[in-house]
This record gives C-alpha cells, structure tokens and sequence, in this order.
C-alpha cells in the first residue's frame, strides 16, 4: 500500500533546510519587497509546524490504536499483555532515533515518570546504538548501563499494518545486572599464570662467591617479592632463574598500570661485577585451562626474550601486548648454539629436494648476501639453490648484476611464481633477514612449502613465522649475514667460498652496522674476519655501498628540509616521489651530524609512504614503529603506510615519538 500524498511532504529536518535555502535566495532577488516576503514566510513555517504537529499526534494515535488492537485481539489470558509487558518496552523510529511509544516500565527505567515521545532514544541513552538493528541482529551486542543498573537489548524492525513501507524498531530491556557483577567476578577471578626469568643469570653469578651469589639472588627475590605483593597469588621459583608466577586476572590491570615497574626495579638496583640484571616476563591469560595458560606464558616469554629481553609480554588466544624493552640488546650468544644450528640446517639441506631462498620484500643487501651465504652451503652440500626475488624492486640490483656475471648464479634467480611452481613436498624454503610472514617476498609460498628454515636477527613482532622446522633467530646478531657467515664455518671449507660470495656477505654486515659503527659485538668482527680471510676485498665491498651522483642529491635534498623535533631526534619529510634506498641512506646520513641519536625520514614511495628509522644512542626505533604496524630492531626499523595523508602520518609519528619520551622518563632512576 502507497503512502497519501501528503505523507510524502511530511516535514524534516532536511525539508526545513531546504525551505530556509530557498527563503534565502528569494530574499535575495526580491529584497524590496522583504516585509511582505517576511510575511509570507513566517506563515509558511507556522503552517508547516501546525502540520508537523498534528501529523505527529495522528502518528501516535494511530500506533495507540494498533498496539491496542494487537491486545484486543488476543485470547482473554493474554489481553493487555503488550500494554502491561513486564519488561521495559520502546518503540521508536529506527531513522531518526524519535521514541513513539515506551510503556510505564521503561519510563521508569530512563528516569522518567511518564511516557516519552517525541524524544530521540540516543538523547535520552547516549550510550545507545541501533546500528545492529539496521544490520538485522536482533540482540544489541553490548550491555547497556543505565542508572547504576546493567540491561541485555533485544529488539527488531516491524512494519505497520496500515503502513507497510513504514518501518518502527521494538526494543525490550532485560536487567542482568546480578548476572553481569557474577560474570565479571568469574572473570576477575580467573587464573593467570606468568613466569619470570633472568635474562643474564650466568653473566650475573660467574665471578661471584657463593656469599655474594647468595646475597644477590636474595636482592632479587625481594625485589620480585614486593613487586608481587596485594596480589595474593602464588610465586614459585622452579629451576635456577626462572619463577611460575599464578595469580587472579583482577591483579593483572595494576601491574599494566605501573608498566611492570619490577624490569625497573631490578635493572636500577641490582650489579654484580658491572653486569646489570635484568628481567623478563612472559604471562599466559585467557586460556581454557591451566595448562593453556602455561603454554600462553611460556610464548611469552619466548617472545620477551627474541626481542632482546628486559621486558614484559602478555599472550591471550589472539595477540601479544608488550611493554618495557628499552634496554640495548647485549651480545649473549655462544658458538655452542651456532654449530648446532648449522649440523642441524645441514642435515635439511642435505635431505631436500631443492632450495629455495627468500627474504623481505625490497631486498637489500643483508637479504642478497645471506641469501648468497645459503646458496654457497646448498652448493657444498650438492643441491641447487634458487634466490626467490622481484628484481624490479629490490635495492642490491649492483650487487645481483655482479653475481650474474658468475656462471654459478646464472639461473639462480627466479620469481615467487616460478618458485611456486618448481616446489614439491620436499623442497626446502630458507627464509632469511625476516621472521614475520607478511613481509616475505611471497606468502604463497611459504604456504606451499611444507619444510621451512629461519634465519633472522629482527627482534619478534606480534607475528612471526610458526612451526618452522628450524628457527635460528638470534636478535644479538648484527645481521643475517653475521649468522650465515658463522653457520658456514661448520658446513663449508674457506676455500669453497668464491670471492664475491664473501664480499656479498660482508656488504651486508657493513650494511646492518653502519660501517660497524651500531649494533656491533665481538662475533660480528668474527664473522668479518672469517669473510676477509676468504677473499673479500673491502674496496669492492665499498663500491656495492656506493651511491650514484642523481640518488647522492636526492639524498641531500631530504636532509636539507629536516628539522629537530625534540633534542636529539630530527625528521625529514619529502613531498617527492623517492626510492627506498635514498630514503634509508638519507636517515642514516643525518645520524652523521652531531647530536642527532635517531632520525625519521617520511617520504612518498609508489602510492604508499615510507618511514625509515635510524638510531645510535637509547632510542629504540622499533618500539617507535611498532605503534605505526611496523618494525625492525633497535637501531634500524621502518613501516610502510597505506591509505594516509603524509600530514596525518607526521602526527602519528610525532605522538609515538612523544608517548616513546614519555615512558623513557617514566622509568627513568
């Protein structure tokens, strides 16, 4: 059934507008007879509320009528039922929020003694959506809290039977206040479990005596014991450094709060021979049982320490929150772990089909030299090696075009397609210089490949790459390269390395460190030495570290428009379309003025914007990126950004720097 005509000029909001417009223009052009236009108008607009007026009260009638008639025509037992619903009833229109009718319950409930109407529901309960009717849901998501009490929504669209097209929305009020409080204990009350750990135990005790070893791990106990303290949970110390912390979930909101002021507390106050200690913290929640909890924990703190130690990190069934991780990394690995890792990656290769090698999109030259690195070993081992890589982007192309002039790496470069094709059950995918599945040069085929190695040095992010067969992560590492250079003291003779193997690998330790000037421990010389005794000339490693004139410019140019947002922090921002590589050289280069300890660089790259991170002194830039959905290590980090204005990205950047400030003065001594 159509609506009368005059149904179609009902007044509104935007009627009202557009009738005022046209008041305005007719003004306008007739000004000289603006008393009598005066006059005409305001009669207009008083017909118009005496219409409106009298159209909402035939509304309200009307839909009386109806509700009445539904009541009337029901069986004697239930008459009267809708107009005497026990629980809190509105009807109102789903368009404009406008209440048409609410019975005496919900009067009650919104505080009022009689009926609304003609108020808008959203006015009346601000904190009240409708969106999840329009979607056809018929049980508001959220609970609603009104007056101190807690109520569960349900309702639906219906139409009027005289009216077909006109639609009204129902809302029933249930009070669950009881079961909400009993739900939100049950919540409160469930079980977390943490565990603590030394991250430097054996640095800590090993030129102590057994008095002074005792007396320290005392000062670390009461410091975890005061920090525990209110929480009335369970701490439990099961093997030499490490606690099994079990404590309520109600707890767990005050140690966020004071950002686990225990990594502080320890870090402040506890030295042993110039060692300072330092703690990690892994904590499991949301699990369905203990053991999940458990397991969430120890995830954890997994995660705590790849990402360099000396911080917190929650893990529930979907993501990973962190908190701390302001110290620098300290070198902490041991040869040990690396000949184990490289018997183990040999026995991989040396039981695969194929190889197939691939790194982070826009390969540099830490990517193409560990790369190399692999391809070497696979070449020992009797295996073909591919170097799966878009060549059109990636940043090493002087680097490609010397090893293509080499008859062993006449082939070995391939694209993500051909890669996916050429794969079977046991080929074997090296994943280098990444460990987060999104930034691979090919998530396709990482899927398809059923053996998967990981070679990285990045500190973890939320997302990484799981159920890896084998993971040699070690973020102490100045580079991927430093990592494959070491495993290829085990599994290859010096004089099997060609010349411009080791030089690759060396451009990417040389690449990672800033010329050794970041990020550099005693292993990282190691594996330099390891890589110059077998050929690598440093002039030729110089020359792929080269820029040409046009990029050396462009490079200057971005520099020169930087400014000093806070004391020791400059960001650059280009409104030029640049290359990856001029951007990462331009933030490394404006580390070189003095006083600079981190540098920003924005710029437009392709349809996107990049940032690239760079850092010598405290400032860990990959916290920094982090909040921006990037990422990287302490002193290198970067993040792509889609969909976003650069002005809007300069305040992102600026609030994460400051919120970076802020609780670097928080936890300060």
């Amino acid at each position: 059934m159509n609506k009368r005509p005059l149904d179609k000029f009902q007044p509104s909001i935007s009627f009202y507008l557009s009738l005022l417009l046209v008041f305005a223009i007719l003004t306008i052009f007739f000004g000289q007879y603006s008393l009598y236009l005066g006059i005409a108008e305001a009669f207009v607009v008083i017909i118009l509320a005496l219409f409106s007026k009298l159209s909402s009260k035939k509304r309200s009638i009307k839909l009386m009528k109806y509700i009445e008639s539904v009541a009337a025509s029901t069986e004697s037992a239930t008459k009267g039922t809708l107009l005497n619903f026990p629980l809190p009833i509105v009807i109102f229109n789903p368009s404009n929020h406008v209440i048409l009718w609410s019975n005496s319950r919900f009067a009650a409930l919104a505080g009022g003694k009689e009926r609304f109407l003609e108020v808008r529901i959203t006015d009346l309960i601000p904190d009240f959506s409708v969106k999840w009717l329009a979607e056809g849901i018929n049980e508001c998501p959220e609970l609603i809290t009104l007056n101190g009490r807690r109520y569960k929504v349900f309702g639906s669209l219906v139409n009027t039977p005289s009216e077909p097209d006109d639609i009204m929305a129902a809302a029933y009020w249930v009070d669950i206040t009881e079961y909400a409080e009993k739900y939100d204990e049950f919540l409160s009350s469930r079980m977390t479990c943490a565990i603590i750990m030394f991250d430097n135990y054996d640095e800590l005790i090993k030129s102590l005596s057994e008095k002074d070893k005792s007396a320290l791990l005392s000062a670390i106990d009461d410091k975890i014991g005061a920090w525990i303290s209110g929480s009335d949970g369970i701490l439990c110390k099961y093997d030499r450094d490490r606690y099994l912390f079990l404590f309520e979930e109600r707890h767990l909101g005050s140690f966020v709060a004071d950002k686990f002021s225990v990594l502080d507390a320890v870090r402040e106050t506890i030295r042993a021979g110039g060692v300072q200690a330092t703690l990690s913290i892994g904590i499991g929640k949301d699990g369905k049982t203990f053991d999940e909890n458990y397991r969430f924990a120890s995830l954890g703190i997994e995660m705590a320490l790849s990402r360099g130690g000396d911080q917190a990190v929650i893990k529930n069934k979907f993501n990973f929150e962190f908190f701390g991780g302001h110290s620098a990394e300290v070198e902490k690995r041991t040869k040990v772990k690396s000949r184990v890792m490289s018997n183990a990656f040999g026995e991989l290769v040396s039981d695969a089909s194929a190889i197939f090698i691939m790194s982070h999109k826009y390969a540099d030259l830490d990517s193409v030299g560990s790369a190399v690195g692999i391809c070497c070993i696979a070449r020992k081992r009797g295996k073909k090696a591919y170097i799966v890589i878009d060549t059109e982007s990636t940043v090493a192309e002087n680097l490609i075009s010397r090893l293509r002039q080499n008859s062993e790496y006449n082939s070995v470069f391939i694209t993500p397609q051909d890669a996916i094709l050429m794969a079977d059950s046991r080929s074997l995918l090296v994943v280098v210089d990444t460990n987060r599945p999104e930034q691979v040069e090919s998530e396709a085929l990482l899927l398809s490949c059923n053996h998967v190695a990981v070679i990285d040095h990045h500190r973890r992010a939320a997302t990484y790459i799981e159920n890896a067969t084998l993971n040699f992560h070690e973020p102490y590492a100045s580079s991927a390269s430093e990592l494959v250079a070491e495993m290829m003291q085990y599994l290859v003779d010096q004089n099997d390395i060609l010349r411009i193997e080791a030089e690759a690998l060396l451009a990417g330790i040389v690449l990672d460190t800033k010329s050794f000037a970041v990020h550099t421990g005693s292993r990282t010389f190691d594996a330099a030495a390891y890589l110059r005794r077998s050929g690598a000339d440093t002039t030729d490693v110089k020359r792929l570290l080269q820029s040409d004139f046009e990029t050396t410019m462009e490079k200057y140019s971005i520099i020169r428009d930087a400014r000093i947002y806070k004391p020791g922090i400059a960001i650059a921002l280009s409104e030029d379309q640049q290359n990856r590589v001029i951007i990462a050289q331009a933030a490394d280069e404006l580390l070189n003025i003095a006083g600079i300890q981190a540098s920003f660089v924005i710029a437009p790259y392709g349809s996107d914007t990049f940032i690239s991170a760079r850092s010598i002194g405290n400032i860990n830039v990959q916290i920094i990126m982090e909040k921006l959905g990037g990422g990287g290590n302490q002193s290198t980090a970067g993040v792509q950004i889609s969909g976003m204005n650069r002005s809007k990205i300069m305040e992102s950047l600026t609030n994460a720097i400051d919120k970076y400030l802020e609780s670097l003065v928080q936890n300060a001594p």
